[in-house]
């Protein structure tokens, strides 16, 4: 599928690159479990299973843990609106359009492929931006279909996701043993927590090197669709502001969704913020939409 937003020859280079190198984490990963756990079938079955359900489930997994639902043009005229004619102007296939009820100001895509996307927006962001900001956001998340990066962002943060379930099993299972386990079965466990730590690492630091790139690019290409960089300007003035006094538990809640996210569920003032955020700085994304209105002959 071929769309009119901009294409991005760095994003698919990065892309590819990510996949490679997930590749080979996921095969070391899975061959370090084999050597510990000594079972072939299970390991690779398990692996396998939960990553397609992880790819061809994603849309419905993240719509559930936003406690987000999907919405009738007649329940949300003016979003599907504004989607009809986004879509329209890219010449992409429409997405499922969905809101979650969440007063973080927020919006993500996410879904296989252009024909399985779902663009999800929250009532904190509907309640907050006027129409041409909102399109400049919906235009981001687009972009991100478009560019089929969402999938891939998908894929390269599953290796977290297994890693942080293996390590939650092998703690959890050391401290309710208790003595019963003999210190093999202990020493097994503590290798699958180093092994699972390290794969998860190495998935993190993957995640975010694209991650940060895949947001100005998605960026830019919404700003040239759209012909307003100042109204995506505006939105991620306004987001970021609002996000900074939603209350910590509100933004702990959606923060293992911030590689999807429009911005980050993370205050930049946080001492973590530059290790931890998926998304470049508000003042570097803006600088960005200030060259491309220059580029458009938008202001002098």
């Amino acid at each position: 599928m071929r769309s009119r937003f901009a294409p991005d020859r760095q994003l698919s280079v990065r892309m590819a690159v990510v996949l490679v190198l997930i590749g080979l984490v996921y095969v070391a990963f899975v061959a370090a479990l084999v050597a510990l756990l000594k079972s072939v079938v299970v390991v690779v079955l398990v692996v396998a299973a939960l990553l397609a359900a992880q790819y061809w489930f994603s849309d419905k997994i993240a719509l559930f843990a936003m406690h987000a639902r999907a919405v009738t043009p007649e329940e949300e005229p003016a979003l599907h609106g504004a989607v009809d004619r986004l879509c329209a102007l890219a010449d992409m296939p429409k997405p499922v359009v969905a809101v979650s009820g969440t007063d973080l100001p927020n919006a993500f895509a996410t879904g296989r492929n252009a024909d399985h996307a779902v663009l999800c927006v929250t009532r904190g962001l509907l309640r907050r931006l006027d129409a041409g900001e909102l399109e400049g956001v919906l235009a981001h998340e687009l972009s991100h279909v478009a560019h089929k990066d969402v999938a891939v962002i998908t894929i390269a943060s599953f290796i977290g996701v297994l890693a942080g379930l293996l390590v939650r099993f092998a703690f959890y299972s050391e401290l309710f043993g208790g003595r019963r386990q003999d210190q093999n079965t202990a020493a097994l466990l503590a290798l699958v927590m180093a092994v699972s730590a390290v794969a998860y690492l190495l998935g993190f630091l993957l995640t975010r090197a694209l991650s940060r790139y895949r947001e100005l690019a998605a960026d830019r290409s919404a700003a040239l669709l759209t012909g307003r960089p100042s109204e995506l300007a505006s939105a991620l003035v306004k987001v970021s502001g609002d996000i900074a006094r939603i209350p910590t538990e509100d933004l702990r809640t959606a923060r293992s969704f911030n590689a999807f996210f429009f911005t980050p569920a993370l205050r930049e003032d946080s001492p973590l913020a530059a290790v931890l955020s998926t998304h470049p700085s508000l003042q570097r994304r803006l600088d960005a939409l200030g060259r491309i209105s220059t580029e458009l002959g938008l202001h002098s």
